[in-house]
């Protein structure tokens, strides 16, 4: 009997933090199974849509941090 995947393990996969045997086992459970493999590629899409994102503070956070910064005494940012 296989060993059903999950989600989760699709992660630890993907990040390198699965032990080699189970690997081996995930990778024979992708070549034979087009659902897992599916749901592998979207994740893996997913992550490298994320890798691009640039997320920038908003002029109005950024003077609100440089006020309360200035009213606290700390250093000027």
């Amino acid at each position: 009997m296989t060993k059903p995947f999950t989600p989760n393990d699709l992660v630890r996969y993907i990040y390198r933090e699965m032990p080699e045997a189970e690997q081996e086992l995930l990778m024979q459970a992708l070549q034979s199974n087009d659902a897992l493999m599916q749901e592998y590629v979207e994740m893996l899409s997913t992550i490298e849509q994320l890798d691009q994102v640039r997320l920038q503070p908003s002029d109005k956070v950024v003077k609100a941090i440089k006020e309360m910064a200035h009213s606290t005494g700390l250093q000027r940012v």
